[in-house]
Formats: structure tokens, C-alpha cells, sequence
């Protein structure tokens, strides 16, 4: 990672949300492996929610986290497949401001090397709305790895150069008021 070197580590609120009808959080891997990740960086976890593979309550779920001062980072994990249930970007993509179409460019360039051509049935993406950042990820642990190692250490930290995803979030100041 390139970092300027009189710059700072930021620290983010992050939500967390699966989106699974099979798991419960004793087997929600994915999530536990992004919210940890999270955590071990030096972000706080905010929120971290389970919830069935229902677009409207998804979409509930993450227009309140978008619409909450205290959550600059949405982590979605599940429902990104081809089944009649997954409506995970469905869900999400009318809550967008601004879609960051190289996230999930660069996601399937990465797991191409774990996946191969499978890689082409993701549907990871990822915007911003309202100063947070919201990112839809595949439910395998595996495409979690994937995405925080490939793409969200590094974005998701201020010192990271030439840029990074930090200048755009809402972030809450030293006085506790948003920016």
C-alpha cells in the first residue's frame, strides 16, 4: 500500500449486514469474517444485522443505515447470485447516488484467480448515497477474503494513495458533528 506520509488512519463506522435464509449468526462466516476484519483495522462495528433474502426488507434495512449519521460504511454479504431469492443489488441499487462500477470490475478480476470464469455470475457492486459507502459482496467467505483484501483495506484507509474512498464518506469530526 502506498500512504502519504504525514497522513492519518481514519477510523469508520461500519454496519454489517447478511443477507442469508440459511445461516444464523453462529454460521455466518462471511459476516463475522468482514466485521472482524473491520474491527482488527481499527474501524467501530456499528450495527450488524442477519436478515432473510426479502428485498424490501433489505432495502428497509440499508436505507436506515444510509440514512443514520453514525454508519458510513454499508457491508452487505449475501444475495448477489441468480437464484429467485438473491435481490440483494436489486435492493440496494435504487438507494445510489453515484455507482462505483470499477468495484465490481475489479472484484471479478480478482476472484477469477480463485473462481475462474465462475466469476462472471457476480454480481458484486458497490456507491455511495447520502456520504456512506455501500458494498455488496457474494456470501461465500472466500468472496469476503476477497473483496477486503483486494479492494477495501486499502479503500476503506485514509493513508491509502492516490486515493481512496474516505474523502467522500460523511465522516464524523472531533466535535461529533458530521463533515
Amino acid at each position: 500500500m502506498s500512504a502519504k506520509p504525514d497522513a492519518v488512519f481514519v477510523p469508520l463506522n461500519i454496519a454489517v449486514l447478511t443477507v442469508s435464509d440459511t445461516r444464523t449468526f453462529e454460521t455466518d462466516t462471511s459476516g463475522e469474517l468482514l466485521a472482524s476484519r473491520a474491527v482488527g483495522m481499527g474501524h467501530r462495528l456499528v450495527a450488524r444485522e442477519l436478515l432473510r433474502d426479502d428485498l424490501y426488507k433489505v432495502r428497509a434495512q440499508v436505507a436506515g443505515w444510509i440514512a443514520d449519521e453514525g454508519v458510513q460504511v454499508v457491508l452487505i454479504t449475501g444475495g448477489t447470485g441468480f437464484t429467485g431469492r438473491d435481490s440483494t443489488p436489486e435492493a440496494v441499487s435504487c438507494l445510489l447516488d453515484k455507482h462505483i462500477d470499477g468495484f465490481g470490475e475489479l472484484f471479478r478480476a480478482l476472484s477469477i484467480l480463485d473462481i475462474g470464469t465462475s466469476t462472471v455470475q457476480s454480481r458484486a457492486l458497490a456507491g455511495l448515497s447520502n456520504g456512506t459507502l455501500v458494498c455488496c459482496l457474494p456470501g461465500s467467505t472466500g468472496a469476503c477474503r476477497t473483496a477486503w483484501e483486494g479492494i477495501l483495506v486499502e479503500q476503506l484507509d485514509a493513508r491509502h494513495r492516490p486515493c481512496n474512498f474516505v474523502p467522500h464518506l460523511t465522516v464524523a469530526n472531533l466535535c461529533g458533528t458530521r463533515s
